[in-house]
């Protein structure tokens, strides 16, 4: 049986929370329908102290901000977009329309088609998040989008330099400085000065990812992408050095990000909670990432790789980073969680900011039924159908017929009923078992 060594939150403190969040935004997301852009302003200026007359931004400041970048950053932000763009055109190279005759005369297909328009959101309030547009804006315009927004909150009074340089270069069409559930819920319910959008995509805190919950239906999203969660599965082969790092690297992202270590060494738990204390002394960021820690960390010691396992797909982290003598066997047994970081010498960060997979990734275990941002996510596959002969029409027609009454659908059998009179060539006025529809054709 496992040890747990260090516990996080009660599970019941945290769903009070949820629902705080929850009541917060379903009250704030109404607000936005009813009145629009003063609402938005309110927000923006209640939350972000940030106003103007139009949150979107010019030609004139999107060029400002590409000014305050140096050539190295500028040269840096094409190197990840250009892993980003690489691995979302072999993804989507990989989806393909078909058409296929399925029965002689029947033939069926798809189509593959973007959808047509896509709000971004890109997370800044903290930091200045721009790896998050290379990941949802760049992958949207890989995927043929035709209008992309994106908005992102002000950044130390203003927008931040480096997140709008990273929209403008992925190809977003129109850029707002507009944070939270104000500028998630004015792409998604359209303001007199914000046309609405059919899909929300991105990472962001709780009340972002809580909007675009109750927005789905609405719109479309992406998936559930909340506060980010991390988990290290190590046993003896690494030092409490790496383990340690890996867990505060993800939980400085704020103080509500999960950082879980599952290990089979109590040596390496112990010593990497020791650790982390060391290091959270010299951290910059220690400030986020010591509550973080202290609120959601978790350090468990099982018995087995086989209960690690068992352990790792119940939680479901967002991240999972696998540094063990059998990487390759959880690669192959995973089935709960975001992306995989298979041994020592790749890691989270890789992931978030340069190596190519998308960081949009399913937290609160919905890893269990998603996978994470990809360019097919914004890609509809939708289905037809063509009859090319009367024998075809006749002979599906026949078997529909007989199906829909079996389910007391008079009227679905009659819409095949009707084939077969005009298409089979024989004395048949409808299919065994269904009656004619008063006034229906008379059989050929």
């Amino acid at each position: 049986m496992a040890k747990v060594l260090k516990d996080g939150i009660d599970p019941g403190i945290a769903k009070a929370a949820d629902d705080k969040v929850r009541d917060i935004v379903e009250a704030t997301l109404a607000d936005i329908e009813k009145r629009g852009d003063a609402a938005v302003r309110e927000l923006s200026v209640k939350f972000d102290k940030w106003d103007r007359d139009d949150y979107r931004l010019s030609p004139a400041e999107i060029n400002a901000c590409l000014g305050e970048m140096t050539a190295q950053d500028i040269k840096d932000i094409e190197f990840a977009q250009d892993q980003v763009r690489n691995f979302a055109e072999i993804q989507k190279a990989a989806l393909r329309d078909v058409e296929v005759e399925t029965l002689p005369g029947v033939i069926l297909g798809h189509k593959n088609i973007p959808v047509q328009e896509v709000g971004c959101y890109v997370p800044g309030g903290k930091y200045p998040m721009l790896a998050s547009a290379h990941m949802s804006v760049l992958t949207a315009k890989v995927a043929g989008v035709p209008r992309i927004v994106t908005c992102a909150p002000p950044y130390q009074g203003k927008p931040a330099a480096a997140i709008v340089a990273a929209q403008h270069m992925a190809g977003a069409d129109e850029i707002y400085a507009l944070g939270g559930i104000q500028a998630v819920g004015a792409m998604a319910l359209g303001t007199e000065s914000i046309a609405p959008v059919d899909m929300l995509v991105g990472p962001g805190n709780a009340f972002v990812a809580e909007a675009k919950r109750q927005l789905y239906g609405r719109v479309g999203i992406d998936l559930f992408a909340g506060p980010t969660e991390t988990m290290v599965i190590a046993d003896e082969t690494v030092d409490a050095e790496i383990c340690a790092t890996d867990l505060l690297g993800q939980a400085e992202h704020g103080p509500d990000s999960p950082a879980v270590l599952l290990t089979t060494s109590e040596k390496l738990a112990r010593e990497t909670i020791a650790e982390v204390e060391r290091l959270l002394t010299i951290l910059p960021t220690a400030g986020h990432a010591r509550v973080s820690w202290e609120t959601y960390g978790q350090v468990i010691v099982a018995e087995d790789h086989d209960e690690m396992l068992k352990l790792a797909n119940d939680i479901c982290s967002e991240h999972v980073q696998v540094m063990t003598d059998r990487d390759d066997w959880y690669l192959e047994h995973m089935t709960g969680y975001g992306a995989l970081f298979l041994g020592a010498r790749t890691n989270v960060a890789y992931g978030d900011k340069a190596i190519g997979t998308n960081h949009t990734l399913p937290t609160k275990k919905a890893g269990r039924y998603t996978g994470g941002l990809w360019v097919g996510k914004f890609i509809k596959t939708h289905s037809y159908q063509r009859v090319l002969t009367d024998e075809a029409s006749a002979l599906v027609g026949r078997y529909t017929s007989r199906l829909c009454m079996l389910e007391g659908f008079q009227g679905h059998a009659e819409q095949a009923n009707v084939r077969v009179r005009r298409y089979g060539h024989q004395n048949v006025p409808y299919a065994e078992g269904a009656a004619p529809v008063k006034g229906a054709d008379a059989a050929e």
